[in-house]
């Protein structure tokens, strides 16, 4: 069956779904009504919503901040296995490719953990089964008592020449941030590939793609100037956006914040990005840049799936703002669970 010029109706039908999944989020005005709340309100809130068979199924077993930890990564997990087994064609291998980035998510959470000596059921309640490495392969890498064996036990996975050629440095230092760049890099490079492959759709995934690698390019460069590193920081730079690696290297050299911000608007279009770059111009934290930029991320996102309202896009936006969802709601948890105050917390949320 063909719908609309030509498309079919799977493909609709799922786009359709997206949307109405999207319509289904928690609201904005639903975070900071909870900001006011306790705990055990907030559990019973969030219990109320899409996460109620979580809930209620993990309920007799976990408490307290436990319950909402383990409740949101299953349900999460549960939401992206979902929108794969109904995503039909082409957009079933660009949502594959995408969901590939919660591999590297889990493994660098494993490494931690194993490093910091953390409990297994304490690794494994924040774990994410959305990529190619499902419940089972991730339980197999949990079963392994340090980092080494981690990563010998994923030999034969595309990831491990990376893992392999980066632990060292990353026992030595005592961090992963490397070894998680040098792996997104990877990520990145194999998915322009394959959808610069002549695959249908591919150059609306690409767009989505750039415009990822720009914002993450951008976080790092914010944190960079934040930590003050005046070091050569190419390897750092993500190759397929806007920013080339002499731009990157470049811009880390600029100590003056105008003329920073001045030199990325001279290299970006992008209005909504043009505009907050100007009011980023005065010195902000590392936190409130990283949440506007994704916030600018997200709105572009929509723009992207307005026009193209049945291809890749409205799937991404789906994707990436249930993953948002999720953040929000365990960072609202950690915070009360802390003990920080509201407008600590609000800080940490993407709303």
């Amino acid at each position: 069956m063909v719908g609309m010029r030509g498309i079919s109706a799977p493909y609709i039908y799922v786009c359709t779904r997206m949307r109405v999944r999207k319509a289904k989020l928690i609201p904005r005005e639903e975070y900071q009504r909870m900001l006011n709340m306790g705990l055990p309100e907030i559990t019973r809130i969030i219990g109320e919503t899409e996460y109620k068979q979580e809930i209620d199924e993990l309920g007799t077993t976990f408490k307290g901040i436990d319950l909402i930890e383990v409740a949101l990564s299953w349900n999460l997990a549960k939401e992206y296995q979902k929108i794969q087994e109904i995503t039909p064609g082409t957009l079933k291998t660009f949502t594959q490719a995408y969901l590939r980035r919660w591999d590297i998510q889990n493994v660098l959470t494993i490494l931690r953990g194993r490093m910091q000596g953390a409990k297994t059921g304490k690794i494994k309640e924040i774990l994410v089964p959305a990529g190619s490495l499902d419940t089972q392969a991730l339980d197999r890498l949990l079963g392994e008592e340090n980092p080494e064996r981690v990563i010998e036990a994923l030999k034969g996975h595309h990831m491990y020449p990376v893992l392999a050629r980066e632990y060292p440095y990353a026992k030595e230092s005592g961090s992963f941030s490397r070894m998680e760049n040098e792996l997104f890099k990877q990520f990145y490079a194999e998915i322009i590939a394959g959808a610069e492959s002549g695959i249908k759709g591919g150059n609306l995934f690409l767009d989505f793609i750039r415009l990822d690698i720009d914002i993450k390019n951008l976080k790092t460069l914010f944190r960079l100037r934040a930590d003050a590193l005046d070091a050569d920081i190419r390897e750092m730079h993500i190759p397929g956006g806007a920013l080339s690696a002499t731009d990157f290297a470049n811009l880390n050299t600029i100590k003056n914040q105008g003329e920073f911000i001045d030199m990325l608007k001279g290299l970006y279009r992008q209005k909504a990005l043009l505009a907050l770059l100007d009011e980023i111009r005065e010195e902000k934290t590392i936190r409130d840049v990283e949440t506007r930029l994704t916030r600018v991320q997200l709105e572009q996102m929509e723009k992207m799936s307005k026009r193209h309202p049945i291809s890749i896009h409205p799937i991404l936006v789906y994707l990436e703002k249930k993953k948002y969802e999720v953040f929000n709601l365990r960072a609202l948890a950690r915070g009360k669970e802390s003990k920080l105050p509201s407008e600590k917390i609000v800080d940490y949320l993407v709303m």
